[in-house]
């Protein structure tokens, strides 16, 4: 599993992405425009890795057309969870945000430890904390 982050001005880590078995993660604009990343790529669990040059990218979409269609679909899959996620980021409580996470991403709450999550929700540690331990009494009621 890898995680897609940026440092802010005062050294938080801001996650952006969580990228588990199988899938693509890139500072996509840096890799297509060939600029230095604004996102770093960390390893979250240990990790084996593919890459590809922006070359071999450009020759395997012209050449294999289910390839271009595939990169396609994952593109329009991710802007449509990244303005969902920017929607939930401006008006869910955190407690809601927390749980829709939980809910339409369960493996995530099981394998990412709470300080990342955290992150990745732009909550406080102890916030996440809180909300974990009010959910977990209100399952044993």
């Amino acid at each position: 599993m890898l995680k897609s982050y940026f440092n802010d001005e005062k050294g938080g880590q801001n996650i952006n992405m969580f990228a588990f078995e199988g899938w693509w993660i890139s500072d996509f604009k840096s890799f297509i425009n060939q600029e230095k990343a604004v996102l770093n790529i960390d390893a979250v669990e240990e990790t084996e890795l593919l890459m590809i040059s922006l070359e071999d990218y450009e020759k395997m979409m012209l050449e294999i057309p289910v390839m271009d269609r595939y990169f396609r679909i994952l593109y329009q899959n991710s802007l449509v969870t990244k303005d969902y996620r920017l929607i939930a980021s401006n008006s869910y409580t955190a407690e809601e945000k927390y749980l829709e996470l939980a809910q339409k991403n369960p493996e995530m709450i099981k394998r990412i430890p709470h300080n990342l999550i955290a992150s990745f929700l732009g909550l406080a540690p102890e916030t996440v904390s809180r909300i974990r331990k009010k959910l977990l009494l209100k399952n044993q009621l």
